[in-house]
C-alpha cells in the first residue's frame, strides 16, 4: 500500500517522468539513475525474447518478468498489460489479479484489439476498465491507453482529437485514473486535449519529440519513455555487431561500455535475492 500511495502521488502531482524497463537489469539501471518509479514495456520484454509485440507471447512469461522487475527495485512498478490478455472483462480482471500478485502498483490497459482490426468498441472498453477497477480497488493506478493517434483514426486532425477526448472521458468515467495517448507529441494539440479531458493525461517520449519540460507545459502529467530505450539499446548492439563482424574492431563497444564494477554494483548475491 505504501508503494501504491507513493505511485499515486507521483501521478497526481505531475511533472512525472517514467522509465520503462524490460528486465531486472534495465530496471536497476533506471533506478540507479534516480527515476522515482519504473514501468515495464511489453514491446521490450517481447523483443528481448524473440517475439513480436502485441500479445504474441504467453502472458505468464510477461507476469514472470514483471515479478522479477518488482523484486529487483525498491521503487513503485507499473505494468504494461497490453490489452489485458483477453477480450472479455472477466479476462482483464484475471490479469489484474496476476499483476497485483506480481507486486505492481499500476497498469497500462490499451483499447487496441490484438488479432483484430481497430479499437474495442467504446462501451466494451469502458466495461473492461470497470472490471479492472473493481478488482484493483486502491491498489493500482489505472492508466487507460487509447491508440487513436497511433492508428491515425478520424478523417482529419480535428476528428482525431474529438475521438480521443471522447474515449478519454469515457475511460475516466469507467474508473481509469489517467489516460495515455501514445503517438501524440504535437504541443498545441496536446494543450487542447488536456483542456478537453476530465482528468490527467500521459504521453510517450520518442525520438524527435519535444523535451519533457515542453510536454509538461501543455498540461500533461506524465511522460514515459516506453519501448524507445530498449530499441536504442538494440540499435547500439546492432552497430557493435556490424563493426566487429565487418571491421574486426571494438571502438563502439568501448565507447558504450558500462563497466564490470558498475554492473556488479547493481547486482545482488544469491543469498540476498528477494
Amino acid at each position: 500500500m505504501q508503494l501504491a500511495q507513493q505511485f499515486r502521488t507521483l501521478n497526481e502531482q505531475g511533472q512525472f517522468l517514467l522509465a520503462n524497463a524490460w528486465d531486472a537489469g534495465s530496471a536497476r539501471v533506471f533506478a540507479a539513475a534516480g527515476f522515482a518509479a519504473i514501468g515495464t514495456t511489453s514491446g521490450g520484454i517481447a523483443y528481448s525474447r524473440g517475439f513480436k509485440d502485441g500479445e504474441q507471447m504467453d502472458p505468464q512469461i510477461m507476469f514472470s518478468e514483471l515479478a522479477a522487475i518488482c523484486r529487483s527495485v525498491d521503487v513503485p512498478v507499473t505494468a504494461d498489460i497490453e490489452a489485458g490478455y483477453g477480450s472479455p472483462p472477466e479476462a482483464v480482471a484475471e490479469t489484474i489479479k496476476a499483476v497485483i500478485a506480481a507486486g505492481a502498483v499500476g497498469v497500462n490497459l490499451e483499447d487496441r484489439q490484438h488479432g483484430a482490426a481497430g479499437l474495442f468498441d467504446l462501451s466494451a472498453q469502458a466495461a473492461r476498465i470497470s472490471a479492472a477497477r473493481r478488482v484493483a480497488g486502491d491498489l493500482l493506478w489505472i492508466n487507460a491507453r487509447t491508440d487513436t493517434y497511433l492508428l491515425g483514426l478520424g478523417v482529419n486532425e480535428e476528428a482525431r482529437l474529438s475521438i480521443t477526448a471522447e474515449r478519454a472521458n469515457a475511460y475516466l468515467a469507467a474508473g481509469a485514473d489517467m489516460v495515455f495517448v501514445p503517438g501524440l507529441v504535437d504541443l498545441p494539440t496536446l494543450t487542447r486535449l488536456c483542456t478537453l479531458v476530465n482528468g490527467p493525461v500521459s504521453v510517450m517520449a520518442m525520438p524527435g519529440a519535444p523535451s519533457a519540460a515542453a510536454l509538461f507545459a501543455t498540461g500533461v502529467r506524465r511522460v514515459s519513455l516506453g519501448v524507445c530505450p530498449m530499441l536504442a539499446v538494440m540499435g547500439v548492439l546492432r552497430d557493435i555487431a556490424h563493426e566487429a563482424r565487418e571491421a574486426g574492431t571494438w571502438q563502439l563497444m568501448g565507447e558504450r561500455f558500462y563497466g564490470f564494477a558498475e554492473a556488479e554494483s547493481l547486482g545482488r548475491s544469491a543469498a540476498g535475492r528477494a
